[in-house]
């Protein structure tokens, strides 16, 4: 099998790290919102909820490498709306684009009205995995094959993003110095 390096700079065939699809990252879990979640006005208290975006967010990276990960960063949260004590919360998470042993992914959360049937978008966030073995060691992932405008949307702006994490984390060293 013949190995060449797309435009992630990964190498790919002879290590079997195919391209993978969004959709198959994508994954959704459903939490109640109990009184032990929340403030005392009856809301989600925000680091709960950055708790479950990084489950959420966890379970698209270990689908799209079929490795173990660890979060390396939670670069933007946006809590729009309060959720509240017996709100069924839905969070939905896919990888947005790979590099070469780390994942950006994408977590929308929201609120069911299971009554009504209608939902609010609530909170927004993105996260940096990292794919490592079983000893903690980097390990390559599968580039992300967009396939749908959006995810298209998504993949590039993931890319800059990037760029402005490691322009920022330059910016710091160099601030240290």
């Amino acid at each position: 099998m013949d190995s060449s390096n797309t435009h992630d700079g990964q190498k790919h065939g002879i290590h079997g790290v195919e391209p993978r699809a969004v959709h198959e990252s994508q994954s959704q879990m459903a939490e109640v919102v109990l009184p032990n979640d929340a403030n005392p006005l009856g809301s989600l208290l925000g680091g709960r909820l950055m708790h479950l975006i990084d489950i959420a967010g966890a379970m698209a990276a270990h689908r799209h490498s079929h490795s173990h990960v660890v979060t390396a960063s939670m670069d933007h949260i946006d809590f729009r709306q309060p959720v509240h004590i017996g709100d069924l919360l839905i969070l939905k998470s896919s990888v947005n684009r790979a590099f070469n042993t780390s994942m950006e992914v994408g977590v929308k959360c929201w609120v069911e009205n299971y009554i009504s049937g209608t939902t609010r978008h609530v909170a927004s966030a993105y996260l940096t995995f990292v794919a490592v073995d079983e000893r903690g060691k980097h390990r390559p992932v599968p580039p992300v094959t967009p396939e749908t405008e959006d995810e298209k949307r998504r993949y590039e702006d993931a890319g800059r993003r990037r760029d402005l994490r490691k322009w920022e984390i330059g910016s710091r060293t160099k601030a240290k110095e």
